[in-house]
């Protein structure tokens, strides 16, 4: 199976620096696990835009999966009850 590049935007870098360490640390290990498998249990489409979320405590990873170049992109990474916003 093949790995994919994993791209991080601007705006979800500095909501990734922005949290606290020991809950970025744990989102870092999930970002790295979507390399090896892009869909992985839990996943979802998003509804109204582009996209997939996973899940990891009460912290929501928004991504774009390019297959044909084999690219996830960040898009946005925050709270459950503001990253919809």
């Amino acid at each position: 199976m093949l790995n994919y590049a994993i791209t991080i935007s601007k705006t979800a870098q500095k909501q990734l620096n922005d949290l606290p360490y020991s809950d970025a640390e744990k989102l870092i290990v999930v970002i790295q696990g979507l390399a090896h498998n892009p869909r992985p249990a839990g996943y979802k489409k998003l509804k109204g835009r582009n996209g997939y979320r996973i899940r990891k405590g009460n912290y929501r990873i928004l991504y774009e999966i390019f297959d044909s170049i084999l690219i996830i992109d960040i898009v946005a990474i925050g709270h459950r009850k503001n990253i919809y916003k």
